[in-house]
């Protein structure tokens, strides 16, 4: 018995080149309910001292360790962290929410980084005390993608890590995770 291929514009894998793109607002609908951590990215230096809340992080490598952080180029941080070059991602523990929302927003520079008080690493980049964990990174390679810059982040610092419950990001609004509970399993039936 032979098979036969269904045809190309059959194909359930196949993209016509006119297909046209997903809509912004559904797009965004869609992202609003993937939960992702919340991480306050800070800089400091000759382009001055900045940050901004974003749950667009991720590991890249750890061989040498690397993060992948995107920023949108009409951020009110952009400016600074394209002239530092280097920056920490301050992962938030749950009892800082409020702090996130500060740097969320349309808040001044000074009135968001006036919310708490900053140490450095080995960059000289903003690192929040308590954070569940904070990364001293510099930029090695930039890539332009839509509104946003997608920025690889060598990761030359790390602070110690705080504690607490991990601060989440979905359904536009934030939730606590419990961290190092472990759930009773479930009777072998």
């Amino acid at each position: 018995m032979s098979q036969t291929r269904p045809s190309d514009a059959a194909h359930p894998s196949s993209v016509e080149a006119d297909t046209l793109p997903v809509e912004a607002d559904a797009f965004r609908g869609a992202m609003a309910r993937v939960a992702g951590a919340v991480h306050l990215v800070t800089t400091d230096g000759p382009g001055g001292r900045a940050g901004f809340t974003a749950s667009a992080v991720c590991s890249v490598s750890d061989g040498p360790p690397t993060l992948l952080v995107c920023i949108n180029r009409s951020s009110s941080a952009y400016a600074a962290v394209s002239a530092n070059d280097v920056l920490c991602v301050n992962t938030l523990a749950a009892e800082q929410s409020e702090i996130a929302a500060a740097f969320g927003g349309r808040t001044p520079m000074e009135t968001r980084f006036a919310a708490a008080t900053w140490t450095t690493l080995v960059t000289g980049a903003p690192a929040l005390p308590g954070a569940l964990s904070a990364f001293d990174c510099r930029i090695v390679g930039r890539h332009a993608v839509g509104t946003h810059d997608v920025l690889y982040c060598e990761v030359v610092g790390l602070a110690e890590p705080g504690d607490g419950h991990g601060l989440v990001y979905a359904d536009r609004r934030y939730h606590t995770v419990p961290l190092g509970v472990v759930a009773p399993r479930e009777a072998a039936a």
